[in-house]
């Protein structure tokens, strides 16, 4: 995946994520983010990496967001490794 193709699918992550009442308020906190920080860094591709980083932790945020805007279920961690720090990635 182009890294463009990735922080599209990163921003459409970050609009998902701040339209969602339950997971929103986990993301800022678990993040220290605020909604004044969310738009200010949402073309920030190492931000957009630190969403898909958050939605792929779990399974069912994954299958909700991809189901919502048409992806297959594996084009968020495919994007996240065409974003910066995902050359840091270990699991072990």
């Amino acid at each position: 995946m182009k890294p463009e193709q990735a922080e599209t699918l990163a921003l459409r992550a970050l609009a998902w994520l701040a339209g969602n009442d339950e997971l929103c308020p986990i993301f800022m906190g678990s993040t220290g983010t605020s909604v004044d920080d969310m738009r200010e860094r949402a073309a920030d591709p190492t931000f957009l990496a630190s969403v898909l980083e958050f939605l792929t932790m779990d399974d069912a945020w994954v299958v909700a967001f991809c189901d919502a805007h048409a992806y297959a279920y594996e084009e968020p961690l495919r994007a996240r490794y065409a974003l910066p720090g995902a050359e840091h990635v270990h699991w072990t």
